[in-house]
């Protein structure tokens, strides 16, 4: 009787070696299939090389469905797909502007979702906060004459924050604070 070796998970390492293999023709159209296989794939790679008009349009789009979407059409909301986009943009290129105009437009578009539609969900609202904090660090790390724009956009979102209870306006208060960001 001969026992069955068990083969451990595949790993990066494991892919990395074979694609050492792999000549320049061949990693060309490995890449081609990835690019044809998922819309995701299209969207990193467009990002990565800076390819079409606006590289962050993909991404404010699934932020846009997942954060406000069409209850109208009984569209789910999910604050995990919204700010994954936002991750996905960190991995294909990570610039900081592009970063503080996606976490900026997070935050917009929840309160564009609530000035039609009610929301009773502390996470929603947990998700929120934690991510005006994060487009606050984002805007910080960008050259001073950057930032104004940005600051200006934030301290739009802070004065819708008061309007919607769970004391988001009260934590944005104190995050414009923490950051020397005064009304």
């Amino acid at each position: 009787m001969t026992s069955k070796q068990k083969k451990s998970k595949a790993t990066w390492s494991d892919v990395k070696s074979k694609l050492a293999d792999v000549d320049r023709i061949g990693l060309i159209g490995l890449i081609q299939d990835l690019y044809a296989a998922n819309k995701d794939n299209q969207t990193f790679l467009h990002a990565r090389f800076g390819l079409g008009e606006d590289i962050l349009k993909p991404y404010k789009t699934t932020i846009s469905r997942w954060i406000c979407p069409d209850v109208m059409r009984n569209q789910p909301i999910s604050v995990a797909k919204a700010k994954k986009a936002i991750t996905d943009y960190k991995k294909a290129v990570g610039q900081p502007e592009g970063l503080a105009e996606l976490s900026i437009f997070y935050c917009e578009e929840v309160f564009v979702f609530l000035g039609y539609c009610g929301m009773d969900d502390e996470g929603y609202f947990d998700a929120l906060v934690r991510t005006f904090e994060q487009a606050l660090k984002y805007v910080m790390a960008l050259p001073e004459a950057k930032r104004p724009v940005f600051i200006d956009r934030l301290e739009q979102v802070a004065l819708q924050g008061p309007n919607v209870g769970w004391g988001v306006g009260d934590d944005m208060e104190i995050l414009l604070a923490e950051y020397g960001i005064d009304d």
